[in-house]
């Protein structure tokens, strides 16, 4: 008589202290992380969603992104996307007069100018917005 192996695994043991729990950085399938970020609006061209910071948003490292409207008052309204370049061009491209900077929480920086044009980097707006 041939004995079958044990398939039955044991119960893994769940951490549940803060630092177990807290995000990490994914593995190599998926290297960049979440990337949290905001959308300001240095005018409004269309009049609905208002001047300044009207965006937060995330992008997964998939490149999923999803956003979060802060207008209207009180709680706006949620959109996924399947690229952050997607959301680009439907939001950000399409009112190139709005002059729309992309923040993200490492403090890199895109301005979208008028004529099409990208600026990168915190640097190159503190000159652009003093010329």
């Amino acid at each position: 008589m041939i004995e079958e192996p044990n398939t039955e695994e044991e119960p893994k043991e769940t951490s549940t202290d803060a630092d177990s729990l807290r995000p990490k950085k994914p593995s190599n399938r998926a290297p960049e992380g979440i990337r949290a970020f905001t959308v300001c609006r240095q005018s409004d061209e269309t009049g609905i969603s208002g001047e300044g910071v009207v965006i937060e948003g995330a992008t997964f490292a998939t490149g999923h992104t999803v956003i979060h409207w802060l207008t209207p008052a009180p709680r706006g309204s949620i959109a996924f996307f399947d690229a952050f370049d997607d959301f680009v061009k439907i939001h950000v491209s399409s009112h190139p007069t709005n002059n729309t900077i992309i923040t993200f929480e490492d403090g890199e920086q895109f301005l979208f100018k008028p004529d099409g044009s990208v600026i990168k980097n915190s640097d190159d707006l503190e000159s652009q917005a003093t010329n």
